[in-house]
């Protein structure tokens, strides 16, 4: 059954998070206004010092009744004057720096909690999520995401949010004293930028489509980087390494023309913006200049008005780079929204109850399971198992074994029919608790690249050490672990790939073993076991399902016939039930499981 998850059209998921974390920092928050409001306001006196001096000091010329502190500073002497001058430049690049230094202190701060809950909040929901939806989503997508895309926002909040507001303060408060100064040349700067408008506008729409088509191929790249890893052993074993790292190429060198491609766009705005700069420059100049020999303008006027110019075209050049920025960052805030509105399958009911301990009695009513619409993996499938029994599922390969399973976990919900475990709807049950009251031992037994110790206690966080060391002896580990370098502290490697086959699956039943459940979940743990390693599981096996409800899947004929109950599945329907003797003997594809010539008769693997 399909997770809904919806296509990536809006950013409401990320906007929700983003409001409530920003109202939990708006104390760093306003700082940083304030600063960015001081250095806009720094920017805009730094070229009245050098007016002053150029004027007032060098020119002579008569200064305004306003400035009365520099009429008495020019009564005294120029030197004191342009001392004051001089040290006034210092202090604005002085207040300037300072505010820059705190506004980076607190963006940054404020940047980095929120990139912290962005990744909290997506793990946390990602783990939520059904297994329908972790199986047609690549873990490249997901670990982009994750990474790359939260990264991506953070940067634009604590560089480009913030820097586009001084920016665009800036752009507010020049225009404001260039008409001051002289209207006429200020119209002719106002008339460049609606072709500025333009050009940034223009950029972050084609900056948008390019950096989505980038997304997707570097998650291709991270979808391939994780599948060759994991699989090293098969490439190698194939000899294929030259055929991956042909494909790894072309990948690769399609994610860089997309990146060369994104970068000259950069370049050609921001040279765009440079001409556009460089010719109304030219046309100030020459129009200043005229306005100078005619006496309505001072040389110290103009040479603060080419100054302000220029601190126009610094911010729209800038801002052209950031409308690049502005759109990655749509981009991954909408990937990010997906995934965080995307809704489990699977998913406690507002009713739903916590449960301690269970019983252990299942009851499978018309079950009826598909992972794809039209495609039953289980089909109007009823059972029912007492407290304490132990039920052996067997069958052809593909005949939905493990989905019995998957499905007592609640990692899928059935498409009809109910679930019910000590009289109650699972679906009833709050699933951390109900998963908490179950123990399970996979086929393929993961473990994790920690030690011994902390993989067998991920069943009991809490565990002891003499819990730990008698949940491996349970399980005949204890010998083994003893035999490593470092005994229950040696690290396996990722997926426990440093130990056997045998090794990895005994340490899976230990974990099983050490958790404090009531209901036992096996599926296919002897597959590919050697015929040592096969005794040593069984044996371990046994003892885990003494006493405990147990649904297990397997070939095993030893375990089948210790079986309170055996299920026979074929095309995702139970077919028949019963003891393995009863089976033996009215059940023809029972008995075609087995091996006629062999000593001792072994069921078919499932």
């Amino acid at each position: 059954m399909a997770a809904r998850d919806p296509q990536p059209t809006s950013t409401a998921a990320v906007r929700t998070l983003i409001r409530q974390h920003l109202g939990a920092s708006k104390g760093a928050l306003g700082m940083a206004l304030v600063c960015t409001a001081g250095m806009a306001a720094a920017d805009l006196l730094r070229p009245w010092p050098l007016k002053f001096v150029l004027d007032y000091v060098l020119l002579d010329r008569t200064a305004p009744a306003w400035l009365t502190p520099l009429h008495a500073l020019l009564a005294v002497g120029k030197g004191p004057a342009l001392a004051v001058c001089a040290a006034g430049i210092f202090v604005i690049a002085a207040v300037t720096g300072t505010f820059a230094y705190y506004q980076v202190h607190f963006t940054t701060a404020v940047g980095n909690r929120l990139v912290h809950a962005l990744r909290r909040e997506l793990f946390a929901h990602l783990q939520r999520l059904s297994l329908s939806f972790h199986a047609r989503t690549s873990s490249g997508e997901l670990l982009t995401t994750v990474a790359s895309d939260t990264a991506a926002l953070r940067d634009t909040f604590t560089d480009a949010l913030l820097t586009a507001g001084l920016h665009l303060a800036t752009v507010v408060g020049v225009t404001v004293v260039m008409f001051l100064l002289n209207w006429r040349l200020a119209l002719v700067v106002m008339a460049t930028m609606p072709f500025l408008a333009w050009n940034l506008v223009g950029l972050y729409r084609r900056t948008r489509e390019r950096a989505d088509q980038q997304r997707r191929k570097q998650e291709r790249m991270a979808t391939r980087l994780h599948e060759v890893f994991s699989s090293v052993s098969v490439v190698q074993a194939f000899g294929r390494e030259g055929h991956e790292h042909a494909k790894f190429q072309i990948e690769n060198e399609a994610e860089i023309s997309d990146a060369v491609h994104a970068a000259r766009l950069d370049a050609l705005s921001a040279r765009a913006v440079e001409l556009v700069g460089a010719a109304a420059t030219a046309i100030v100049v020459g129009v200043g200049a005229m306005e100078v020999m005619a006496g309505r303008l001072s040389v110290g006027a103009i040479l603060v008005f080419t100054s302000y110019l220029h601190g126009l075209y610094r911010p729209m050049r800038n801002l052209a780079k950031l409308s690049a920025k502005f759109a990655k960052a749509q981009v991954s805030a909408r990937r990010i929204s997906r995934v965080l509105e995307t809704l489990p399958d699977v998913d406690d009911a507002p009713d739903a109850i916590h449960v301690d301990r269970l019983r252990g009695a299942i009851t499978f009513d018309r079950v009826t399971f598909e992972y794809e619409p039209g495609r039953a993996a289980l089909r109007e499938a009823s059972f029912s198992v007492a407290p304490g029994q132990r039920v052996a599922i067997v069958g052809p390969s593909g005949a939905g074994k493990s989905t019995i399973v998957s499905l007592l976990l609640r990692l899928y919900r059935p498409t009809s029919g109910r679930i019910l475990i000590d009289g109650r709807d699972i679906a009833a049950y709050r699933r951390d608790s109900l998963r908490q009251s179950m123990a399970v031992v996979l086929q393929q037994s993961l473990l994790f690249g920690a030690s011994i110790r902390d993989n067998i206690a991920y069943g009991k966080l809490d565990a002891t050490d003499a819990e730990i060391e008698a949940a491996a002896t349970a399980a005949n580990a204890h010998d083994f672990i003893l035999g490593l370098p470092k005994g229950y502290d040696t690290v396996v490697g990722a997926r426990g790939t440093s130990l056997s086959g045998g090794q990895r699956q005994r340490l899976a039943i230990a974990r099983a073993m050490i958790r404090p459940a009531s209901v036992l979940l096996l599926d296919e743990p002897m597959t590919g076991l050697d015929g040592h390693a096969e005794a040593q599981v069984h044996e371990a096996v046994t003892r885990l399902t003494t006493g405990r409800t147990s649904v297990l899947v397997t070939h095993d004929l030893d375990a089948v016939a210790e079986a309170d109950l055996v299920l026979v599945v074929e095309a995702g329907r139970i077919v028949d039930q019963g003891t393995h003797t009863e089976l033996l003997m009215r059940s023809t594809l029972y008995r075609s499981l087995h091996t006629p010539d062999a000593a001792t008769p072994a069921l078919a693997t499932a």
